[in-house]
């Protein structure tokens, strides 16, 4: 899974949801679980900036994630470390200035933006310009 999908999932996919799928992976040999639901495959669109300001406020704040790429994957439990962000950059296919500088991590932050909007994310105008 790549650092993109990653975002997408812990924005989309229920903290409780994940914790579960988690915890029927980790004990694969136990009595047989009751299958979740599917997700019906039309499914609204998910309000990316109310989701991550939930996240913010139950973390205490969550930093500057509207414009940080570095809070933004803080806020995700995400590594936001240079090769984690070089990895992100290379997937988004984002070439601006060097590795890890204020230029390209400002670029990675409107393109992570840009292509949860284009995944159906509702991502408001302000953050995707």
């Amino acid at each position: 899974m790549g650092i993109f999908s990653t975002i997408w999932d812990r924005i989309t996919v229920d903290d409780a949801e994940r914790r579960e799928h988690r915890e029927r992976r980790e004990r694969p040999n136990g009595p047989a679980q009751p299958q979740a639901t599917p997700r019906p495959t039309t499914a609204a669109p998910v309000d990316v900036e109310a989701v991550l300001e939930q996240k913010a406020s139950a973390a205490g704040g969550g930093g500057n994630w509207r414009t940080s790429i570095v809070d933004l994957l803080k806020l995700l439990d995400i590594d936001s470390g240079l090769d984690a962000r070089k990895e992100l950059a290379s997937e988004l296919n984002v070439h601006a200035g060097a590795h890890g500088s204020a230029e390209q991590n400002i670029a990675l932050s409107k393109a992570v933006w840009k292509k949860l909007a284009d995944n159906g994310g509702r991502v408001p105008a302000s953050l995707k310009d």
